[in-house]
């Protein structure tokens, strides 16, 4: 069995093409989205984090709402950049959706992805330390998140307190119990997932890796899946460790399918990210029969154990759910994901 829910960046434009105009229009159908998605039987409603852009951002209050709105699915981000965090703010936020939701929140964070602005994280209070650069300052607010969701007290009570104190140090508040093994790290390299094991995070991987050795992308992610799960159990931790992997899977079954997408399937691209040499994965577009074919064939989504789907959300609710009934009750059965 294999989990499969939508991943959404939430773009919006005000071009009469786009059925998510403006901030309000993109938050409040991915509320929609994500009920529609768990009436369909999805598995998962995640939302991509981006600063200074037409996208999705501060994740907590749609997370919040998409968990009071919901029962059943998994709800979460892909990823939060954490070089503009606050962890104890953060943890704050993050338990208060999780307690929402019932303890349905999986939290994927990361170092961030190239920006819309330089240093965007100095706007938002934050500058990395002497000798360090933004990605160490990103592990650093992750290390400080990874311990306050222990739940244990650190901080020293006030002996005269407006309301009375618990004995002890103090924690931060709420604490959802739980949350700590719900985190996931965005790893671009497989060097990253190796050290995403050691921490104890689940792995997160998307569409694109940071690195690239000359095999089709799904076998380099297929690789970067195994070293995750060999340093997972070389750490001894005490659960079993996750993985999910998005992708851009559009069946073509209809005439409207066959207009947005019946020419979007290709190949890998090579290119470059961030002054170094990186893959992207194809889109993954056709008939049925085909296309379940390809995807058979795919190394690392048979590796995962939960597959993030790409949505192209200013297509509006009522195509993305499409897509989704389609990948989740024709195309996942065929494939034994179901």
């Amino acid at each position: 069995m294999k989990k499969v829910g939508f991943l959404s960046f939430g773009h919006w434009t005000p071009s009469p093409q786009s059925q998510t105009r403006s901030a309000s229009d993109v938050l409040l159908q991915s509320i929609d989205l994500a009920v529609a998605a768990e009436e369909l039987g999805a598995d998962g409603a995640y939302y991509r984090v981006h600063h200074f852009a037409n996208q999705l951002a501060s994740p907590f209050p749609l997370l919040a709402a998409v968990g009071a709105r919901t029962s059943r699915i998994e709800i979460g981000t892909g990823v939060i950049d954490m070089r503009y965090e606050n962890p104890l703010y953060m943890a704050e936020d993050a338990g208060s959706a999780d307690l929402i939701s019932g303890g349905r929140l999986q939290l994927g964070i990361s170092r961030g992805s190239p920006e819309q602005v330089v240093d965007g994280y100095r706007y938002f209070g934050y500058a990395p330390g002497e000798g360090q650069d933004a990605s160490d300052m990103a592990r650093q607010h992750t290390q400080v998140l990874l311990e306050v969701l222990q739940g244990q007290g650190f901080a020293e009570p006030n002996p005269r307190p407006m309301f009375p104190n618990p004995p002890g140090l103090l924690r931060i508040e709420p604490h959802s119990p739980g949350l700590r093994d719900r985190i996931w790290w965005g790893a671009g390299t497989r060097a990253t997932a190796e050290w995403t094991a050691e921490q104890g995070m689940n792995l997160m991987s998307s569409t694109l890796l940071s690195e690239d050795t000359g095999v089709p992308f799904h076998q380099l992610q297929a690789e970067q899946v195994e070293r995750y799960r060999k340093a997972w159990a070389d750490a001894g931790h005490q659960r079993d460790g996750r993985v999910s992997v998005s992708r851009s899977i559009f069946p073509v079954v209809n005439d409207l399918d066959r207009a947005y997408f019946g020419a979007a399937g290709g190949q890998d691209q090579v290119g470059y990210l961030d002054g170094g040499k990186a893959r992207f994965g194809k889109t993954y577009a056709g008939e049925l029969e085909p296309l379940i074919r390809d995807l058979a064939e795919d190394e690392a989504i048979a590796a995962a154990d939960t597959l993030l789907l790409t949505i192209p959300n200013q297509l509006g609710v009522d195509y993305c759910a499409h897509v989704l009934d389609v990948v989740v009750n024709q195309v996942a059965p065929e494939l034994g994901w179901r």
